[in-house]
């Protein structure tokens, strides 16, 4: 049986995270990042803002009938939940696409070397 091999955490440098920092890489992943969730982000809280001012001033329109006893609020309303969601569906699927395979690369690059320093120790 062999045991695994144990790491002192008190005998390597941590990793230059301003250097990481200004890398182009993360760059690229902070980009990808951006790009995806602020136009996203700012469409939700529009369209969030939307329905509160709607149900506020346009109680007419809200009340509409749409079908039975379903009105135009109700479904608006679920239709926020449905959005909610899918924007977490998505952005599960964006980040696991785009922005988990970059972290693990500057995470794997980082890893190597903190290894490389202790191997030399």
């Amino acid at each position: 049986m062999s045991a695994a091999p144990t790491l002192d955490p008190g005998t390597h440098e941590p990793p230059d995270y301003l250097q990481v920092q200004s890398s182009a890489e993360f760059d690229e992943l902070r980009r990808a990042h951006r790009s995806f969730a602020f136009p996203l982000t700012v469409a939700f809280v529009l369209w969030y803002l939307g329905y509160v001012l709607l149900s506020s001033y346009a109680g007419g329109f809200m009340a509409v009938k749409v079908a039975g006893h379903l009105n135009v609020a109700f479904v608006l309303g679920i239709a926020q939940f449905v959005t909610t969601f899918l924007i977490a569906w998505w952005y599960s699927r964006h980040a696991a696409a785009k922005l988990d395979p970059k972290a693990e690369a500057i995470k794997s690059r980082l890893e190597g070397v903190t290894l490389r320093k202790e191997g030399d120790v």
